[in-house]
């Protein structure tokens, strides 16, 4: 499988570098952390106008029509400048109301997503879930010309600064059943709901959403009622496929500055670099960067052109581990071979170490897609 990427890919990346190199830095991301809204505006519009946001909407929809691979590159240089803005999140929700329908509701939403006006959460997550998609306990009673939401949903990211929520609820069957799911995309001002904001630890902005008789008109719903599963599934390997690609970034950060710190840093009159047992550990860390890149690479690739199901859960889950372990073997080695300072605010590296440590279980840890790796059977 070729994994290069084509002429019109490597100038979106050097464009998308070129960005977070000049507009993005450390102490830029530092201001906007420490921001009431916890993302930057001015950002977020910049996405905007390097087509960032128009990249994978359809064509129908004002946008370009591009896949996981046309991402790729933009990934490793959110990860590498630990971007903060809710681009994944936005993108992913995107991706499902576009492939979920009907057609009205992506006219609807679709055009203002591409144009920046419209930032997207998914909450999905519930008490007890531990990763299992089908695991929904929240309901949707039809009420008229609508629904009503009740129930409560987890870890929301970037839901305080969404101006749609993209939520999975049940219309019918037990809370593991797999039919019986259903999405619908929700204004998160809505009476009824409530959100309870909070800092992840990896300075992302999340809330947990409470849903108490929340009413939504009819036309709120994406997809078929009770069928969503089948949807909510390809999309979050679609986002799990991209958050591979974020982490390979971040662990190019982490290699380039302990690399950099193990050539400056002197003990008994040398750089600490020179000691052979240090090289080996950074060569280590390096292979296993290397090897994340190749499965971030699969998966992507995968998530666009593999229509069968259980391949496609079968190569992702497997990208998933290997990014997994590659997360925690890169980032606690970046941490160690910088010493007490690795752990302070002032490096960059000790922020990379917190976004590798949420990736690793973010859309399910390296336990959670072992088992999925050995459930699913690749039809011969």
């Amino acid at each position: 499988m070729n994994f290069d990427l084509n002429e019109e890919q490597r100038l979106l990346a050097d464009s998308v570098r070129r960005y977070v190199a000049n507009e993005y830095s450390f102490e830029a991301r530092k201001r906007i952390v420490s921001s009431e809204a916890g993302y930057s505006a001015r950002a977020w519009a910049s996405f905007a106008e390097l087509g960032l946001l128009a990249l994978p909407i359809p064509t129908e929809h004002g946008g370009f029509g591009g896949g996981a691979v046309d991402l790729l590159a933009v990934m490793e240089a959110f990860g590498e400048a630990l971007v903060v803005e809710p681009y994944l999140s936005t993108i992913l929700c995107a991706r499902m109301v576009a492939r979920g329908g009907p057609d009205d509701l992506g006219k609807a939403h679709l055009p203002a997503v591409a144009e920046g006006s419209m930032k997207l959460a998914f909450a999905h997550t519930e008490d007890g879930a531990r990763h299992d998609l089908q695991h929904v306990a929240m309901t949707a009673q039809p009420d008229g010309e609508g629904y009503v939401l009740d129930g409560v949903k987890r870890v929301v990211l970037h839901a305080p600064q969404a101006d749609r929520v993209l939520v999975s609820a049940r219309t019918a069957g037990a809370t593991t059943d797999e039919e019986g799911i259903s999405l619908f995309i929700v204004d998160p001002r809505t009476a009824g709901i409530t959100m309870r904001g909070y800092r992840t630890i990896d300075e992302m902005r999340a809330a947990d959403m409470i849903f108490r008789g929340a009413r939504v008109p009819a036309d709120a719903l994406v997809g078929e009622d009770g069928g969503a599963l089948e949807l909510i599934d390809e999309g979050v390997d679609f986002g799990t496929a991209l958050l591979c690609a974020e982490a390979v970034g971040a662990m190019k950060h982490a290699n380039d500055a302990t690399l950099e710190y193990l050539k400056t840093r002197k003990q008994f009159g040398v750089p600490i670099g020179s000691f052979q047992a240090l090289q080996h550990r950074m060569v280590d860390m390096v292979i296993s960067a290397e090897q994340a890149r190749s499965m971030a690479s699969l998966a992507c690739a995968t998530v666009d052109s593999e229509r069968d199901a259980a391949r496609r859960a079968h190569i992702v889950s497997a990208a998933k581990i290997r990014i997994a372990d590659a997360c925690r073997h890169v980032s606690q080695e970046s941490v160690q071979l910088h010493g007490g300072m690795g752990m302070s605010e002032e490096l960059k590296v000790s922020h990379t170490f917190r976004r590798l440590t949420m990736i690793a279980q973010q859309f399910g840890d390296a336990d959670h897609h072992l088992e999925r790796f050995a459930k699913t059977v690749i039809p011969a």
